[in-house]
């Protein structure tokens, strides 16, 4: 099976032809060069003329996908009293205060892929630094995952809210939606995306802040993107 993926990869490569892309051009090869039998996340990497060993120069943002991600992530809520009730009615899938940082604790529950914290309970999921730092789902007030406005953040996580932070390479990776999408969405989401990115660009980062960006399927080659848009003026 791993060769016959290899030569559909490879047979998928050869045509993609090696010259900077349209969003529009590169959604529209990958789904003509698609060998996968499920319905792939399409993917957008930027690789950022920053260097993130900087404090100065990291980029972290969020950003709600006008046409969401084709599936409603499953949401914890770490809250007390009131807030509880509202992010139950919010359409949060778990809610619950000291009870859950326990259960994180001693039984390893991770069915969930969104975290979201009232600021009173960070004392007690603190505690879970270690657990959910590694897999990217610590509250942070800087993504509006540690907020008194619990309702508000469900509904934008539910509603294709996506966290995108520049890895230690400089390259930023993130979703833009199931290359079952029309075209005009992924590439409006693709638009999104990369608007986000360009306002979170740093006062310390010098010279090109887009040094290339790629989009691909989950199973599909890189398709290398035109930079130049988002370089010279406002995308």
């Amino acid at each position: 099976m791993a060769n016959k993926a290899g030569k559909q990869y490879q047979a998928a490569a050869q045509q993609v032809p090696r010259k900077p892309h349209s969003l529009e051009e590169a959604v529209a090869l990958a789904k003509r060069i698609k060998f996968a039998k499920f319905d792939e996340t399409m993917e957008l990497h930027l690789r950022l003329g920053v260097d993130p060993k900087h404090a100065d120069q990291m980029v972290r943002g969020t950003v709600v996908l006008p046409n969401g991600l084709g599936k409603s992530k499953r949401v914890l809520v770490i809250a007390s009293g009131e807030k509880q009730r509202e992010a139950q009615e919010a359409g949060a899938d778990y809610v619950g205060g000291e009870e859950m940082v326990q259960k994180i604790q001693s039984e390893g529950w991770l069915d969930f892929e969104a975290v979201i914290a009232t600021p009173d309970m960070m004392r007690s999921v603190g505690r879970l630094g270690k657990i959910l730092g590694p897999r990217g789902l610590m509250p942070n007030p800087k993504t509006g995952t540690v907020t008194m406005e619990v309702a508000r953040a469900v509904r934008e996580i539910k509603a294709g809210k996506v966290e995108f932070r520049v890895d230690k390479t400089g390259i930023i990776h993130a979703p833009i939606g199931k290359i079952s999408f029309p075209d005009e969405k992924l590439v409006e989401n693709a638009q999104a995306l990369i608007q986000a990115v360009v306002r979170a660009k740093p006062a310390a980062a010098k010279g090109k802040y887009v040094r290339s960006a790629t989009l691909c399927s989950t199973m599909g080659p890189g398709i290398p993107l035109d930079t130049t848009p988002y370089n010279t003026r406002a995308v």
